[in-house]
């Protein structure tokens, strides 16, 4: 039987956070930050995508933290799932990229948040106590990105036309993975990826891999 969850009130005591995150040394980190606040207790910790979704069938808690860069499953993934069991359960999304590369695809699967992991402590600290009480957390510059997208669906860069399959399919391309690779990483097969490369490399009017790794690179989606 899965153990219930539900938000946090405002100005409930030990909101109980979940942190999911590959990183040991920005795990320590999160664990820090949030020991030294009375309201917030870390509750459990994970280092990849199933065992996130192991712990939240386990036990109950108030908020997860989760890195949309996990080993096994990507963030996104891991997020649509969480909420397909848990909606009711606040997810804040973690990541190294700015706002106006995931945040909006990570709103709309169900994020209640999204902060960059430079954010300060205190950011992070209050971006926990909003989505814990219910609220969605928008930075400024969020704010900025979801301003400039209303009304710009015809303005949209290339890759904001893409579904999160295809843009994860872009991303990983331009990241220097094999089909093969992202086929095992994603856990599906070469061909639909490469039916997903084929499709994306034609939304976007792009001839093969270079040009997609170079617009990757041109637009700051890959490190």
């Amino acid at each position: 039987m899965k153990p219930l969850h539900s938000s946090a009130h405002a100005g409930q005591k030990n909101i109980r956070v979940l942190i999911a995150d590959d990183h040991a040394i920005v795990r320590a980190g999160l664990k820090q930050i949030i020991a030294d606040t009375s309201e917030l207790t870390v509750a459990g910790e994970s280092e990849d995508g199933l065992g996130t979704i192991r712990m939240l069938r386990a036990r109950s808690y108030d908020v997860v933290l989760l890195d949309i860069s996990l080993p096994d499953k990507n963030g996104i993934d891991v997020l649509k799932q969480i909420k397909s069991e848990y909606p009711k359960l606040p997810v804040l999304m973690l990541s190294m990229y700015r706002e106006d590369q995931y945040a909006i695809r990570a709103l709309k699967a169900g994020a209640s948040g999204y902060l960059n992991k430079q954010s300060a402590t205190a950011e992070l600290v209050d971006a926990v106590h909003v989505v814990a009480s219910g609220r969605k957390y928008i930075t400024p510059a969020l704010a900025q990105e979801l301003a400039r997208q209303i009304g710009e669906d015809s303005n949209k860069l290339p890759h904001e036309n893409l579904s999160d399959r295809e843009f994860q399919t872009m991303i990983l391309i331009a990241s220097g993975n094999s089909v093969t690779d992202i086929a095992n990483t994603l856990t599906l097969s070469v061909k639909t990826i490469s039916m997903y490369r084929s499709r994306l490399l034609q939304k976007m009017h792009l001839r093969h891999n270079g040009e997609l790794t170079y617009y990757a690179m041109q637009h700051q989606l890959v490190c």
